[in-house]
């Protein structure tokens, strides 16, 4: 793991923590620290689950197990399967060879199951190839077994793809995989009887599983349209209502005149003043500035140019210093 805060292999100070070498000490990988494998981080990966909801998900898949529907979702083979779900005798348990026990798939018609795993073998994509994980394969038929120390451990473990699992020992996992119901199972028939024993009935509680009780459907018939349809309920229930009544739409009186004159009679009126009032000014203002921007007549233009004119030639005059005597003496200029 190594030294976390400088993110080095190890200490930088060698007096501190942990020491890879030094004598009569122990080289310690993993760190007092509380990070490492912390409370919070394990409860973030674990949550505590009811048992009653574990029981619940156990049974769901065996429960799936038997619609064929739902099997052939999951991709088995089950052609030539007579039914679901399928019980075999427990004269199997006794089988050593794998010759044997592929004799008995083909007589039963779960071959072609177990030969689609088999021909799915193949490499793992990636880096998992590396970490003992390197084969990949689809999943073909469950055994389930109920005798202890059966044979057919070894009999079936040469075949990739085909499970083997007690019936008292089932593993959701195997029952589901992937979390998808409808795992192709093969029971013998002393495991197929034991399940009422195990899990119980709708009758009885498990003799097994101290309190647990089969999970019941919420309805007797699942067909709620032919319920619903039935003359036993549309002869008790109300007639359909044709007369649809739709609510009133309203609408914004400060923006919709009518509506405004239901709520105010005299706003059509005080509109029409505010409209009156606002032409009048507009008016007086034109009338203004109309008045201020009248033509004048050239007579009354050259009455207000003249002063101008006069006090430009009176500059001009002033401005020619010639004229007075002491300026010229100063220059030097004899008149």
């Amino acid at each position: 793991m190594g030294h976390w805060p400088c993110r080095v292999a190890y200490p930088p100070c060698s007096r501190r923590w942990y020491l890879p070498y030094r004598t009569s000490y122990v080289w310690e990988h993993v760190s007092w620290r509380s990070y490492v494998c912390s409370y919070q981080e394990m409860a973030s990966r674990h949550r505590a689950v009811n048992v009653s909801q574990k029981r619940h998900a156990v049974v769901l898949p065996i429960a799936a197990a038997v619609v064929p529907s739902l099997v052939i979702a999951c991709g088995h083979r089950i052609e030539e399967v007579l039914e679901l779900p399928l019980v075999v005798s427990d004269s199997t348990e006794a089988l050593e060879k794998t010759n044997a026990t592929i004799k008995v798939l083909k007589q039963i018609g779960a071959y072609p199951d177990a030969k689609k795993a088999k021909d799915s073998l193949g490499i793992r994509a990636g880096k998992g190839k590396m970490c003992n994980r390197r084969y990949i394969s689809r999943k073909g038929p469950l055994i389930v077994y109920d005798t202890e120390g059966a044979k057919l451990l070894k009999a079936f473990r040469n075949i990739t793809g085909v499970e083997v699992a007690h019936v008292s020992q089932l593993n959701l996992l195997k029952l589901a995989p992937g979390g998808h119901l409808g795992r192709f199972i093969i029971w013998t028939k002393s495991a197929f009887e034991k399940l009422d024993e195990i899990y119980g009935t709708f009758d009885k509680p498990s003799e097994k599983k101290n309190g647990y009780v089969l999970p019941r459907a919420k309805m007797v018939n699942a067909d709620l349209a032919r319920i619903i349809n039935s003359d036993e309920v549309q002869s008790i229930v109300k007639p359909i209502k044709k007369e649809i009544k739709m609510a009133p739409l309203k609408k914004n009186s400060l923006k919709t005149l009518n509506v405004m004159l239901k709520l105010n009679p005299y706003a059509k009126a005080a509109s029409r003043m505010t409209l009156l009032a606002e032409a009048q000014r507009v008016k007086a203002k034109q009338e203004k500035l109309d008045k201020k921007r009248k033509q004048i007549t050239k007579e009354e233009a050259s009455a207000i140019k003249a002063p101008s004119k006069s006090w430009y030639k009176t500059m001009i005059s002033d401005s020619d210093y010639t004229e007075f005597e002491n300026f010229s003496k100063w220059v030097g200029i004899s008149q």
